[in-house]
């Protein structure tokens, strides 16, 4: 099949691509480059587009017949998304909306989207299903769950059959090697430890040690990237063989807390990682965890690599190859 994958440059786009790629698919990318990287396409035709360009797509989508569409191409920072809201509902829901309006023009009708659990804000009960209540608390989250309402509305209107990937904390790199996580900056926990190991930072700073947890430290659900976009894959098998619009969350259905995860990179590179101390983060719930049993029942998917260890070491080999080309 023929999929349009846009943000394909990124983290998970380019794991997305690499996935399409290795099972016979033929995906055609189409990113505008503000955060992502020529160097992760392993392969695909490229179109260099910003979603926000309507003549663009449309031209696109004259010259293509898509089975079905990737959208990878948000904004994920939480911080920056409450310093400058404008930039987070510019992208991530002015621009998606004028992508599905250039889907349904077309007639393409079905859409993949890179959700998030920030759609749930402060969770009431964990683990976190489907149906627990939409709060979200920063931009960044809102900005997703207004696009997975304007789906409800583009499905009743037009048709347009869609899958809302609700991502826990996206982790790993691809466990052949190939493809990584990089951001500018970085954010993520686990390449940050990473880094501190490698030696491209001094430290890693712990934001509280006095939550309800085990050990004092935030607990999150981590889902390998390779994982992720697996489900994606099913997603498109799920639509195409009939089913409705839905949402699913994607994470082990387990947490690991931020001294664990700190511990296991220890352990992984061998390295002594240097930690500093912190108060908490406004907004950082004590427990975060998925109940991803409804995509394990729905799209038979199941993650391949649910260990920490998997996760860590898949991630460390691609930091080991820094600086990337």
């Amino acid at each position: 099949m023929k999929f349009l994958v846009v943000g394909g440059a990124g983290y998970i786009g380019s794991h997305m691509v690499q996935h399409l790629l290795r099972a016979g698919h033929e995906p055609v990318v189409a990113d505008n480059f503000s955060t992502g990287y020529r160097s992760a396409l392993t392969g695909g035709r490229l179109v260099e587009l910003d979603i926000a360009d309507a003549p663009a797509l449309d031209r696109l989508f004259a010259d293509e017949h898509f089975d079905a569409v990737f959208h990878f191409a948000s904004f994920i920072q939480v911080g920056e998304s409450v310093v400058e809201p404008g930039k987070y509902y510019q992208n991530n829901l002015a621009a998606t909306l004028t992508l599905l309006q250039a889907m349904v023009r077309a007639g393409v009708k079905n859409f993949i989207f890179s959700s998030t659990a920030a759609v749930y804000g402060d969770p009431e009960y964990v683990p976190i299903d489907e149906d627990h209540p939409k709060a979200a608390i920063n931009p960044y989250g809102r900005s997703k769950w207004m696009v997975e309402q304007i789906l409800e509305d583009f499905d009743r209107a037009y048709g347009l059959k869609s899958v809302c990937l609700r991502y826990f904390n996206a982790a790993g790199a691809d466990p052949e090697g190939q493809l990584g996580e990089r951001h500018e900056p970085e954010t993520h926990l686990l390449p940050l430890i990473l880094q501190a190991a490698s030696g491209r930072r001094a430290s890693i700073t712990v934001f509280g040690r006095d939550y309800d947890t085990p050990d004092g430290t935030c607990i999150r659900d981590y889902v390998h990237v390779a994982d992720l976009v697996a489900a994606h894959a099913l997603a498109v098998d799920y639509l195409q063989a009939g089913g409705v619009s839905t949402a699913f969350n994607l994470g082990n259905g387990q947490g690991f807390s931020v001294q664990q995860v700190i511990e296991t990179a220890r352990q992984v590179t061998g390295q002594d990682i240097v930690v500093g101390e912190a108060p908490r983060r406004a907004g950082d719930p004590p427990r975060l965890v998925a109940d991803p049993r409804r995509a394990y029942t729905v799209l038979g998917w199941q993650p391949r690599f649910a260990s920490l260890e998997q996760i860590v070491t898949h991630a460390w080999n691609w930091e080991q190859k820094y600086p990337w080309h």
